[in-house]
């Protein structure tokens, strides 16, 4: 059976792995990252005309009273399972984009062009989304919800998870969990479980740190979500 190594946190990397086991594959789970909650100041929320989520976490994690003062305005996911969430947590306006960030800023600039909205994200983000709307004239109030911290395994665990052989290939969804990764292949005692692994990323960014280590073994999803990294995937036989 192909063995595929779930890098993302929790709760996703479970639903992962139950999609990966539908499909016939074998999940590791080794969630390089965890996300958790960061203090919120309630005085901090402006008078905004919309909100904006480009990941799920940022809802998951937001307080309830930051929610309930935003529920009202229109809300721009970036694609169907962060407007899933969106909805789940109480949005009752919620409109679903294209799935990539840059692309729901595009489509979002021109109409909110001199106004003001919310923007509801992690610590660690990708920049590329303020900006653009910055450009177009839009101004962005980035409140913070969540952080993206790293996980420590130690060797010990690793072979315990690892202990079945070869990874046929490992999952990568950001390029935090990719860095960590890279540095756990470095270690002598690693190496072996993935000197034949392809790796297979959201995208380039995504897969950055792994250039100089794996690079004719990375492959890049043809769009930034779930579905189309899964169909890099070769069939399990």
């Amino acid at each position: 059976m192909i063995r595929v190594l779930v890098t993302r946190p929790e709760p996703g990397a479970s639903r992962t792995a139950r999609r990966l086991e539908a499909q016939g594959f074998e999940p590791i789970l080794l969630p390089l990252t965890e996300t958790t909650a960061l203090p919120f100041d309630r005085a901090a929320i402006p008078n905004a005309v919309a909100v904006a989520v480009t990941s799920a976490n940022a809802v998951r994690h937001a307080p309830k009273g930051l929610v309930a003062a935003l529920a009202a305005l229109p809300c721009h996911a970036v694609g169907r399972r962060t407007a899933d969430a969106c909805r789940a947590a109480g949005f009752s306006i919620v409109d679903e984009g294209p799935g990539n960030a840059e692309a729901l800023a595009d489509a979002i600039a021109a109409g909110l062009a001199g106004k003001e909205i919310v923007y509801l994200c992690g610590r660690v983000r990708f920049a590329g989304f303020e900006e653009r709307l910055a450009a177009a004239g839009v101004k962005v109030h980035a409140i913070e919800t969540y952080d993206t911290i790293e996980v420590d395994h130690g060797d010990a665990d690793m072979l315990a998870r690892l202990s079945g052989g070869t990874v046929e290939a490992v999952l990568l969804y950001s390029a935090k969990a990719t860095a960590a990764l890279a540095r756990l292949i470095a270690r002598p005692a690693m190496r072996r479980f993935f000197d034949t692994s392809e790796f297979l990323a959201l995208s380039a960014r995504v897969a950055k740190p792994l250039d100089g280590i794996a690079a004719p073994r990375i492959r890049i999803a043809s769009q930034p979500d779930e579905d189309a990294l899964l169909k890099l995937l070769s069939p399990p036989r």
